[in-house]
């Protein structure tokens, strides 16, 4: 004789705060060998299976672990460790470099690297790197509307960086273009105040003083 299994759910049986109890019909199909028959007859049983857990679809979470385990010193094994949560403070890498401060600089401190500049050079826009008598800087140039705007633009870098008591080097050249080098005399090349005052003119706002493009049909 032949046996299937059909398997259905049924709504829960009980249910508290603490626990709930789900049914599961476990019906049990007997036919008998001789299916060619014409009068064939089926007989079923049903089995009903109860599933414990905290939720409708059971606990496939975390268990707690049993005495015997715990006895064992389990954990030591599969090296645990404290959970705790710690704030780490992040380093510079992470940390906008506006946001940072000049520092004062020794004169017995080395320029920076121009490997190193070059991975830095990635942090601020439109400034690049500039090789003067072996002097490593760091240049922008700005195409303002009118000699007007570009005097305004000098203005708003003065005034952006004015509290960090380092300075770029700013020239208004031809009508209307504006230039700014930025490296540290006392080292003889980069160090990091060139990037963070970079960085911070970086976040001057000056596109009302661009020319706007014409938009062709």
């Amino acid at each position: 004789m032949a046996v299937f299994a059909s398997l259905y759910f049924v709504p829960p049986l009980t249910s508290n705060t603490n626990q709930l109890h789900k049914s599961f019909n476990l019906i049990h199909h007997h036919l008998p060998s001789n299916l060619g028959s014409s009068k064939t007859s089926r007989t079923k049983t049903t089995t009903r299976i109860l599933a414990m857990g905290p939720d409708l679809l059971g606990d496939f979470g975390a268990r707690d672990p049993f005495q015997a385990e715990i006895e064992t010193n389990f954990s030591d094994k599969v090296e645990y460790h404290d959970t705790e949560h710690k704030i780490l403070i992040p380093n510079i890498a992470a940390l906008s470099l506006s946001k940072l401060e000049c520092t004062p600089l020794s004169n017995l401190q080395a320029p920076m690297s121009e490997s190193d500049a070059k991975s830095l050079l990635r942090k601020v826009i439109g400034w690049k790197l500039v090789n003067e008598d072996e002097i490593l800087k760091l240049q922008c140039l700005w195409k303002l509307r009118d000699s007007a705007c570009a005097e305004e633009l000098i203005n708003r870098i003065n005034k952006a960086v004015e509290s960090t008591g380092h300075l770029p080097t700013i020239n208004h050249i031809q009508s209307n273009q504006v230039k700014a080098e930025l490296w540290t005399s006392s080292i003889g090349g980069l160090g990091m105040n060139d990037f963070i005052v970079a960085s911070k003119i970086d976040e001057i706002k000056y596109s009302d003083l661009v020319a706007k493009k014409r938009a062709w049909a």
